[in-house]
């Protein structure tokens, strides 16, 4: 009864090792290959519920298809290069050894960190009963898969998609490094200090001047001091200091006002602004200022007015921006910083403005910053620039202001946009392609496929470098004088070559005379080698090459393993992650994705739909559900078949629910499919098939249906599986052992199998039923279940070919079995059973019987056309060829039933229904001893006094 899988799971574990099952499966199956490519979960931390529904949904497909004879081979991989390794290297230093610390050395203490964690975490996924070549994974930081990573890298290069650009990219002053879009969060609650300010007009371009002098305001007096100004909003002040323009729409219309103080306000700086026409009047309400319009003019008009900043010696011209300039918040005039935006970037380089920065990696402001030099911009910077501002006169108005914004995923820090030299993919080069092969794969659920397509056709040029020491190096050289870049077919082939050979560690081993291929080396003194390292996301995207072999010279990691896949599954995030930088790089150098299908799924939640967290107390540990916590009467080891039980209920297109109730309601289920199939079992114990089994054609017609139903679970379990549909199989699971096998068929013959002879026909009749049963039910549960599934295999009390359900096979169903027709006289007298029951019960209920069979049941049937499948239900089964099985009496478990005729004279319960009506009694005769049927002939035979005459023909 107890299935003690703390135990028992381990040791069928090792059964399958010893078989060497996995191994033997996936590479001598006769069917075709197939390849579920696994993203690689970073090399860090103790496993949790996210891993175990994303490793087991896996699993669950590749032992479908190993049942079903394809060649599936799966290589575990992981992400083993990064920051979050990095920073717990140097929080387990004392300050002495960081001092001492060199890059090497911080290296090869991330990499020995790194296998540590990828033991740990194997370990668990083992625990599990994932099934992979285990003893061969892919790890990013393996030589091979590093110098195929170089390959990728090298043929984007050499196809005109990697350069190196000046650029605004998203800097974590916390991590101090760029940081990739998908590196990004966007935490509830960001609030910013909004800021409203005055930028005064030194000049105006003629057209406008003339205007503004028609309407009254002399070009002299708006150019003068406390004159004209443009208005500006941002979120951003420290980025003040690196202002170069001011941007508008050339299509919008702008209202140049004159200011007056509203009521008791203070008298503004200056006597007219410039802002959108169509938010003037909400302004006036924001800023606390009468804004009188004097002239209304496109954008365009104000093209080349000139204004002088009001913190910094520096005149800068307004420009036109882009549609991104509306009319949505602020004022419709944008500050621009072209060292800290993307849009801003983009106009500035339009109007050839400098790429000023002035911040350092640590996001302190700089010299280049004035006298705000040496302020932080997520600390100080913010206060003292508004503080200055105000002393001018300039500032309009400040308020917090909350918005969506980017924070380190990893610290949890905000981001800065910051202008560095970086290395970037031009996704330009390549976006139609991109979105082209997004158009050839089959994406489940279909909207994954929306929201990548969105994501690649507006995303921006991907920002491939590192400021990090762990991880591959880019493979470049900068001239010594000139800073020109040493990067072609010849060096790339080389280093490629090195790092095939002794690993990465071998950019930071050698000098440049080492690293550089003839003629080159001889100069080696004009070169320094470079010091970033690769986004870790370039590095899981090149996994297509690394190990399914998808570029040139790189053989896959295992000859059943190809490129493209057949299917990538991660969880929806990676429409930002792994599914982009794998189909990016994948269709730079191929043209093609990486994969034929994607399937994502939800992330995990408590029962409440709130996010697991330790603060909350709701985090779900899959160590301690499958093996207990310690104190087990309060965390029982439940086994790693509830867990992967639960994968299978759920709906996983969606985020999905774990908790204790839903544990208990799990185990709850994997009990009932247990007991089925030991009763199944524990019936079988003196039955061998070639010399017991009944012939199909000799069945009795409950038989048959039973073997119908079955033939239609493995019909609808084997498109649930083809479909990714796992929770329809637990539901249709579920139905089969409670409704089918427990509540119908083995209530029906219990009496068959355990008052029949031995080897009455209506015994083995049965036997053969529940042996066809039960190695089907093992093939069928095998791919969620697979613990019970292989300890029911190894209880088989007969021998079989195989030594395990997986040899065996997907389940099938001779076509004989496949009878439909059977269902609907079925579900007539299952509704009849129903019916009557009820009647049973109230008896019970009320103390007038006992067991069912202590009642006679009268049933009439009326002649109404409603009644009609009733009456034929009840003509096929009295056709019967079986009647000693296929009997109504038997089949509701009374001892006698009477159709028709005089009623019982001492009816107990009487009902009727749709134009059946149904009659207790108690039956006649006295109970039998051995089998407790009420019969007329107890007492009747001399050698058994208490028995019936069924039971003493058996027993003789």
């Amino acid at each position: 009864m107890r299935a003690n899988a703390k135990q028992r799971e381990p040791e069928i574990q090792a059964f399958w090792a010893e078989q060497r099952l996995y191994e033997r499966l996936s590479q001598r199956n006769p069917g075709e290959a197939f390849t579920l490519h696994d993203g690689p979960p970073y090399a860090n931390g103790a496993l949790h519920v996210g891993h175990a529904l994303n490793k087991i949904l896996k699993d669950i497909i590749n032992k479908t298809a190993l049942l079903q004879g394809k060649r599936a081979r799966f290589v575990p991989g992981w992400d083993c290069h990064g920051l979050p390794i990095e920073l717990k290297v140097l929080q387990g230093l004392s300050s002495a050894e960081r001092a001492e610390l060199t890059p090497l050395s911080l290296r090869r203490k991330a990499h020995a960190y790194a296998l540590e964690q990828v033991e740990g975490q194997k370990a668990g996924f083992q625990r599990w009963g994932i099934w992979a070549d285990w003893e061969q994974p892919y790890l990013t930081l393996q030589k091979r898969y590093e110098a195929a990573q170089i390959g990728v890298f090298g043929a984007m290069v050499l196809a005109g998609h990697i350069y190196r650009g000046l650029k605004p990219v998203h800097w974590s002053p916390s991590s101090r490094t760029a940081l990739a879009e998908a590196e990004l969060e966007y935490p509830d609650g960001h609030t910013s200090p909004s800021v409203y300010a005055a930028f005064p007009a030194v000049a105006l371009p003629d057209g406008l001047a003339a205007a503004l002098a028609s309407a009254g305001l002399e070009p002299e007096r708006a150019t003068a001091a406390g004159g004209l100004a443009v208005a500006i909003w941002t979120t951003t002040p420290w980025t003040l200091p690196a202002n170069l323009a001011v941007s508008v729409n050339g299509r919008l219309n702008y209202a140049i006002c004159a200011v007056a103080a509203a009521g008791e306000g203070p008298a503004p700086a200056v006597s007219h602004l410039v802002v959108a026409e169509e938010l003037r009047a909400g302004l006036e309400t924001s800023l606390g200022l009468s804004l009188t319009p004097l002239l209304s003019v496109k954008g365009e008009a104000l093209e080349g007015m000139q204004y002088r900043h009001p913190l910094l010696e520096r005149t800068s011209p307004v420009v036109i921006g882009g549609d991104y300039i509306t009319t949505e918040a602020g004022t419709g005039l944008v500050h621009t910083a072209p060292g800290h935006g993307v849009d801003d970037f983009n106009t500035g380089r339009k109007y050839n403005l400098p790429v000023l920065c002035p911040v350092d990696e640590a996001g302190t402001l700089t010299a280049e910053a004035g006298p705000f030099a040496g302020t932080n911009v997520l600390k100080d910077a913010n206060p003292t620039i508004l503080s200055a501002l105000e002393a001018t006169g300039l500032l309009l108005k400040q308020e917090p202001y909350a918005h969506r914004y980017p924070y380190d995923w990893r610290t949890k820090k905000p981001t800065i946009f910051r202008a560095t030299e970086q290395w970037f993919a031009s996704v330009e080069g390549f976006r139609q392609a991109a979105l082209e092969a997004i158009a050839a794969v089959e994406w489940l659920p279909a909207s994954g496929r929306n929201r990548i397509e969105a994501m690649v056709s507006e995303r921006g040029d991907w920002c491939i470098s590192r400021q990090r020491t762990w991880g591959v190096p880019i493979p470049v050289f900068y001239h010594r004088d000139t800073g020109e870049v040493l990067l072609n077919a010849a060096t790339l082939e080389h280093i490629q070559g090195l790092i095939a050979e002794h690993g990465a560690d071998v950019w930071w081993e050698r000098d440049e005379a080492g690293l550089l291929p003839e003629p080159y080396a001889a100069e080696a003194a004009q070169w320094r080698k470079g010091t970033d390292t690769m986004d870790v996301w370039f590095d899981s995207g090149s996994s297509w090459a690394g190990v399914l072999g998808g570029i040139a010279g790189c053989e896959s990691r295992a000859p059943e393993v190809h490129y493209p896949a057949d299917l990538y599954l991660e969880g929806s995030d990676q429409h930002r992650g792994w599914f982009q930088s794998s189909l990016l790089t994948s269709v730079a150098v191929n043209g093609k994705a990486p994969y034929k299908r994607v399937l994502t799924h939800g992330f995990t939640l408590d029962e409440k739909g709130r996010k697991m967290s330790k603060s909350l107390g709701n985090v779900v540990d899959p160590a301690v559900l499958v093996e207990g916590g310690k104190n087990e009467k309060q965390e029982p080891a439940y086994g790693a078949d509830v867990l992967r039980l639960w994968v299978s209920s759920v709906d996983y297109s969606a985020d999905v629910p774990l908790g204790p109730g839903i544990v208990k309601q799990l185990a709850d289920v994997y009990r009932k499919v247990r007991n089925t199939a030991r009763y199944l079992l524990g019936n079988l114990h003196d039955f061998v098939p070639e010399r017991d089994g009944v012939a199909y054609g000799d069945l009795p017609l409950l038989d048959q249906w039973m073997l119908q139903r079955t033939a239609a679970l493995i019909d609808a379990v084997g498109g649930d599986f083809e479909r990714f549909e796992f929770y329809r199989f637990f539901q249709a699971l579920q139905n089969f052992c409670v409704v089918d096998l427990s509540n119908v068929y083995l209530d029906i013959a219990k009496d068959r199998l355990y008052v029949s002879g031995a080897d009455d026909v209506r015994r083995r009749s049965c036997q053969t039923v529940l042996s066809l049963v039960v190695e089907r039910l093992a093939g069928l549960i095998a791919p969620v279940l697979c613990h019970m599934a292989e300890d029911i295999w190894q209880n088989l009390p007969y021998p079989v070919a195989e030594a395990s359900v997986f040899e065996r096979g997907w389940p099938t169903a001779p076509e004989q079995w496949r009878q439909p027709q059977l269902e609907a006289p079925m579900e007539r007298i299952a509704a009849l059973r129903a019916l009557v029951n009820r009647q049973l019960e109230s008896c019970r209920s009320g103390g007038q019987l006992g067991a069912s069979l202590e009642a006679r049941v009268q049933l009439e049937v009326s002649a109404a056309e409603g009644t009609n499948a009733t009456r034929e239900a009840l003509a096929w089964l009295e056709g019967s060829a079986h009647p000693d099985v296929d009997n109504l009496a038997d089949w509701l478990l009374v001892s006698q039933l009477q159709l028709g005729g005089t009623p019982p004279a001492a009816v107990l319960a009487e009902t009727s229904e749709e134009g059946i009506t149904v009659r207790i009694a108690k039956a006649d005769g006295q109970k039998c001893e051995r089998c407790w049927h009420f019969e007329t002939d107890i007492g009747q035979h001399s050698s058994h006094p208490t028995l019936c005459g069924r039971c003493v023909a058996v027993l003789a």
